[in-house]
């Protein structure tokens, strides 16, 4: 057991290092990520829809489970509040790391729970730190799934996708011009906060949303984002933007296209009114070079599914305020 233990514990930190590189990467917002918030339902899962009957659940968000939003900062909680780890915060993310830090150090060192008192007892030590570490993963794991169980079955049984009876499906879908049937009539029945009925100018402002993000973000344009998405979502943008700037290319994103579309559901929640969209659009995505104009990725046509939550003040403008890969 002595001679191996340091392969154990090399094995066992890296594969720490690789769960945590791995949930650094699924929490980067924006482009390909799910990042926002949708208030207090920012960790529940929308309602499904024909056009996305799932979504990833955001797994980036300056929103803190139970805290509420608003519109115009999109949380209230400190900009700058450190991101959940892998473990969550609170008391089981300090045992999880309490135990694996002291634990894959002490099975490092030699200096198990009971490292001194010879050979028996250091691997009786190394086996109740490899115990501790499985059983704090497992009630991370139902942690996890209590959290995200209630959310899910909501939509695990019942009619068929985007489907909800009793609930008023709002205006015919074919009374919005010119996007047709596209966007449909339905509401989910809403866990948190009251159901609102959108017009036909709403969904018209999402359409327009969608092209004018895209066009801003393409051109790199803050300022102009900051009169289209809220402050968290700027700052999402914001770092994307800084990253290509540092690697020396720019994102285009053109020709888009509103395909299919389907309200998720709309919402209310004291002076703000919430609505989750689901598009499937067509555009070019394509990553050119700074220095030469040489198109380094994509420039093909393609299509993307993705839900789009939008806030406002009662009686303002709408912003976007998170994008779910469906």
């Amino acid at each position: 057991m002595k001679r191996h233990r340091w392969l154990l514990a090399l094995a066992a930190i890296a594969t720490v290092f690789v769960f945590v590189a791995a949930d650094y990467a699924d929490a980067r917002g924006g482009r390909g990520g799910s990042a926002g918030s949708r208030g207090s339902r920012t960790f529940s899962a929308p309602a499904a829809t024909n056009t996305a009957p799932t979504a990833a659940p955001i797994n980036r968000s300056m929103a803190q489970p139970g805290a509420a939003t608003t519109a115009a900062g999109g949380t209230a909680a400190a900009a700058g509040a450190a991101r959940p780890g892998m473990f969550g915060g609170g008391m089981l993310g300090g045992l999880a790391a309490g135990f694996i830090g002291a634990g894959l150090f002490g099975m490092l060192f030699g200096n198990g729970f009971m490292g001194g008192m010879g050979g028996f007892a250091s691997m009786l030590g190394l086996l109740l730190q490899i115990g501790l570490v499985i059983i704090v993963a497992r009630l991370a794991f139902k942690w996890w799934q209590s959290r995200k169980g209630d959310s899910y079955a909501t939509q695990s049984a019942g009619p068929a996708p985007g489907v909800n009876p009793g609930v008023n499906p709002g205006p015919n879908a074919a009374a919005f011009g010119g996007l047709g049937t596209m966007f449909g009539g339905n509401k989910s029945a809403a866990p948190v906060g009251t159901p609102v009925e959108l017009e036909k100018s709403d969904f018209d402002d999402f359409e327009a949303l969608l092209t004018d993000v895209q066009s801003a973000y393409s051109n790199e344009d803050l300022s102009a984002l900051r009169g289209k998405a809220t402050a968290e979502m700027v700052s999402y943008f914001s770092e994307e933007l800084t990253d290509n700037a540092s690697a020396g290319v720019i994102n285009k994103v053109t020709d888009v296209k509103l395909l299919q579309g389907d309200l998720s559901e709309a919402w209310r929640e004291e002076d703000s009114e919430y609505a989750t969209v689901a598009m499937r659009f067509g555009l070019v995505d394509t990553t050119i070079e700074r220095a030469s104009g040489r198109t380094v990725e994509g420039g093909q046509p393609t299509e993307v599914t993705e839900l789009w939550t939008f806030v406002r003040r009662r009686g303002g403008n709408w912003l976007l305020s998170a994008i779910q890969q469906a």
